[in-house]
């Protein structure tokens, strides 16, 4: 599997449900992980895969230091845009710059060589 069909495994619903779990019953254990641990397979993944949605509420919610959910789709968003503008001014023409170190467009050196 891809990681875009792994990421959609599991449904957000399922996802908060886990970590609320941990959260909620993590004083029934000695430590975080082994709640993750006892409750991973009541959902259905592994201790690793619960330990990161616990990681990420954790910093979304201000727990941990880190880049938020919010965060991270800005950061995607704008290297997204970044990319697209890139190609776009790659794509156009040399000739098509503004300003007056510009080079000579086809036009103008005809424009030239009719007027002298």
């Amino acid at each position: 599997m891809t990681k875009n069909k792994m990421a959609n495994r599991y449904s957000p619903e399922v996802r908060a449900r886990a970590v609320r779990m941990v959260f909620e019953h993590q004083g029934s254990y000695e430590t975080q992980a082994g709640a993750i641990a006892a409750i991973a397979p009541k959902i259905g993944c592994i201790p690793q895969t619960l330990s990161g949605w616990v990681k990420q509420a954790e910093k979304d919610s201000g727990m941990r230091g880190g880049v938020t959910t919010e965060e991270r789709d800005r950061i995607k968003t704008l290297g997204r845009e970044n990319r697209e503008l890139r190609h776009a001014n790659e794509s156009r023409p040399r000739h098509c710059t503004v300003g007056n170190d510009s080079p000579v467009t086809p036009y103008r050196a005809n424009l030239k060589t009719v007027l002298g």
